[in-house]
């Protein structure tokens, strides 16, 4: 999160959990009492024995008042100094209150890191659990995973709190919609569809923040939680309405109403001239009324700092733009300028002592609510011995085994049978962690060679013991691809190609080697390798993301068929040509003729491809048969409610009586289309099946999507034997389309479902009336 170089993305707003809003080791001396002893929890009444204050006198520790009037109490004893001193991400603390200080920043994209100052490894932590990043977690499409993975993620994070070593508040997860292929970032979030970003973000979060038995809370304002879940400087995001509600944030839409997410961060760059942070319409409205958010909203780090210096904004002095972000709903400051600036320009009349008051009663509401002031028994017993369990390395295994993906496997050459191949010519630089050479070993023996100095691979001097090796083994394997020194925050890639001599080195081992030639590719971001799927030496490729601490094992696992690969591709694969077509600035999702512009993600994009979102093939083979038959649903209007007249459709398409009704309050939207699918495994393996679900208008529509995902689901069967999946659609959610001005529409006509590529289809008429 912190400020680094160019990176061009269209961030509007980060979301994360509150997870525990406590960090540091300085924050966690604040509890230390002269003696030694150590309190976990702010309004213990012996601390503030300690401290030579009576609690008595401090409403806000009477836990039997509810957390607003506490939370507010807290705040109309401070003076205006000791508000402001609040306002930072190293928030200063009332010793007079015996409030203590703390540190709000910490992260945990895929595990608790080390990026932000709440948190720290050293002899006794010397590292958490490290899943895999996110691209790769999310081609499991895995919601039961996803969550899995955030109930590790804060146990840990709570155990490391209890060490000292760890805050409460992590701000993640990152879930922007991966809009370009050449995008750094891509490795952080859930690919590029909007539903599969908000379907992730939702189960993350309730993983982060969910306190068992407490989930359905009747008051969400009071809810416990376990703990609580960007080039941006000058860019300005020039985006349509439409796009905007459709795609960029509709994730974040979904994981404040359906995940309960307690925190939102806005970012560096502006959206249409206004930068996020300063934009009303974004966080007062949309994200706190719209959305109904139930915690707090903060800057991504020194973006009051960007406004001033790279963006100019309106020449506001200090004073002037913290007091338009606080009126705009900005609570807390990743960031000094709160801290150095809010105090004057109260002082000057620009911003209100009690919009102050408000943003500290949301902050302290969600720190009540994570039993910072009180106490959380539940989690006290958590230690050192809670952290990287043999239980965590193993869904971080899975993690990576069920997130790998099949891209070609000609012949059946995979999986490797251990009586056939029993050694392996290993060339290219393996990961880290568990390396792919360790995970391979434990199958066959096997002989490494480098084939590059790094992934760069800028000569050919270290081919000659590549293509040595390789023909004195039963198979090679070439592990290719890219690194983080490629792509990654401010590190935007300007083509999609494998980097400099790797195509090289890979042709001519494909070229000459007499046994199975297999390619595992390391990315984020989709790679042009249509040689590699065109040569017929190349027999399988295999995506691995960048698969975490186990990566090795779980690659050598699905290499020798101890594990059917399942993984789905979250992110359109595009031919290299595409970086010429469309700058990387550009916001428009479809397609702009007159600019030549080819949309983008699968939605949009109708041209060539080298592999699809959702692609993924398996060892075995499943085929499909619907159960439902064709329907129709009678969405019925009100009485006041017309027909919506504005729909467009292509020219020569003749728009019905009604085309449309507008999806709003006066509808109701409880119509569900139930669908059941029979899946069987006709084939020799046990494996995993990821159903999608889509969604395709009625013909004639303009600027429709080509297609949309509105449900998936992954589904384990035995060889041989079926599964009968269901799905519960709302016509609502799932059918509506965004028009031109941005309103959400219904249309009229048939629209179809679709699931997998293709495979079975079910026409749906929808009939106003």
């Amino acid at each position: 999160m912190a400020k680094m170089a160019a990176s061009i993305t269209t961030t509007f707003i980060y979301l994360f959990t509150v997870f525990l809003l406590y960090s540091t080791i300085e924050a966690r001396q604040d509890f230390a009492t002269p003696t030694g002893s150590n309190f976990t929890y702010v309004c213990d009444p012996k601390r503030y024995a300690l401290l030579g204050l009576n609690m008595a006198q401090f409403p806000f520790c009477d836990s039997s008042l509810p957390f607003e009037v506490r939370a507010r109490n807290l705040v109309k004893h401070m003076t205006l100094k000791e508000k402001v001193n609040q306002l930072g991400n190293n928030a200063e603390g009332v010793t007079r209150l015996g409030l203590p200080r703390y540190e709000w920043w910490s992260e945990a994209l895929h595990g608790v890191s080390y990026v932000g100052p709440g948190t720290f490894f050293d002899s006794v932590v010397p590292g958490a659990t490290s899943f895999p990043p996110v691209i790769l977690t999310a081609a499991a499409f895995n919601e039961s995973l996803w969550k899995n993975i955030g109930e590790v993620v804060s146990t840990e994070a709570r155990a490391m709190y209890n060490l000292g070593r760890a805050g409460l508040t992590f701000w993640s997860p990152n879930i922007n919609v991966v809009r370009d292929p050449r995008w750094g970032r891509a490795l952080e979030t859930p690919g590029e569809d909007p539903f599969v970003v908000g379907t992730y973000a939702t189960n993350y979060v309730r993983g982060l923040q969910d306190v068992k038995g407490t989930e359905e809370h009747q008051d969400l304002n009071t809810r416990p939680l376990k703990v609580s879940s960007f080039q941006r400087y000058d860019f300005d995001a020039r985006v349509q309405e439409r796009d905007m509600v459709e795609t960029f944030l509709r994730p974040f839409e979904m994981c404040v109403k359906d995940g309960d997410v307690s925190s939102v961060m806005c970012s560096y760059n502006k959206v249409n001239g206004i930068p996020s942070c300063a934009d009303p319409k974004l966080l007062n409205q949309t994200v706190r009324r719209d959305w109904n958010l139930h915690g707090y909203i903060v800057s991504d780090c020194d973006s009051i700092e960007v406004m001033l210096h790279a963006q100019h904004w309106l020449g506001d002095a200090p004073e002037d733009a913290v007091a338009q972000t606080l009126k705009a709903g900005l609570d807390l400051d990743c960031g000094k300028f709160y801290p150095s600036s809010t105090e004057s320009s109260v002082r000057q009349g620009k911003v209100r002592e009690e919009t102050i008051d408000t943003s500290l009663t949301y902050l302290y509401v969600v720190l009540m609510r994570l039993g910072f002031f009180d106490g959380s028994p539940q989690y006290e017993c958590l230690g050192k011995k809670d952290i990287c369990t043999a239980e965590s390395i193993e869904l971080a295994t899975e993690a990576a085994r069920e997130g790998i993906v099949l891209l070609k496997n000609d012949d059946q050459t995979l999986p490797l049978k251990t009586d056939k191949c029993k050694s392996i010519a290993l060339i290219g630089t393996p990961c880290r962690y568990t390396t792919p050479f360790e995970g391979l070993s434990r199958y066959a023996s096997v002989d490494s060679a480098l084939g590059c100095w790094d992934v760069n691979c800028g000569d050919a001097n270290l081919f000659p013991p590549a293509l040595k090796i390789m023909n004195e083994h039963d198979a090679t394997i070439l592990v290719m691809g890219i690194d983080l020194s490629i792509e990654a925050e401010s590190r935007d890639r300007s083509n999609l190609l494998l980097p400099n001599f790797q195509p090289e080195l890979i042709k001519q081992i494909a070229d000459s080697c007499k046994g199975p030639v297999i390619l595992v590719l390391f990315s984020a971001g989709g790679l042009d390798i249509t040689f590699a799927k065109n040569h017929p030496n190349i027999k399988a490729i295999i995506w691995a993301g960048y698969p975490g601490e186990e990566g090795g094992a779980a690659i050598a696992d699905v290499i020798f068929g101890k594990y059917n690969p399942g993984g789905r591709l979250p992110l359109t694969w595009y031919e290299n040509s595409y970086v010429d077509m469309i700058p990387i600035t550009a916001m428009r999702l479809r397609p702009v003729d007159e600019l030549g512009y080819p949309g983008r993600t699968y939605k949009f994009f109708n041209g060539s491809t080298v592999y699809p979102f959702g692609y993924g093939l398996s060892y075995t083979k499943f085929n499909y048969s619907l159960l439902t038959e064709p329907c129709s649903v009678h969405v019925k209007l009100e009485k006041f409610q017309p027909c919506y007249q504005d729909l467009e459709y292509k020219c020569g398409v003749d728009k019905p009586e009604c085309p449309g009704v507008v999806i709003n309050e006066h509808l109701s939207c409880h119509e569900t289309v139930k669908i059941k699918v029979s899946v069987q495994n006709v084939g020799s393996y046990d494996g995993s099946e990821v159903v999608m679900v889509y969604h395709k208008a009625p013909e004639g529509i303009a600027e429709a999507p080509i297609k949309e995902l509105i449900a998936f689901r992954r589904v384990f069967i035995k060889a041989g034997e079926s599964a009968t999946v269901e799905f519960d659609i709302n016509v609502c959610k799932s059918f509506q389309l965004i028009d031109f001005s941005a309103y959400r529409i219904l249309a009229a006509g048939t629209h179809t479902i679709v699931i997998g590529d293709d495979l079975v289809s079910l026409p749906v008429e929808i009939l106003p009336c």
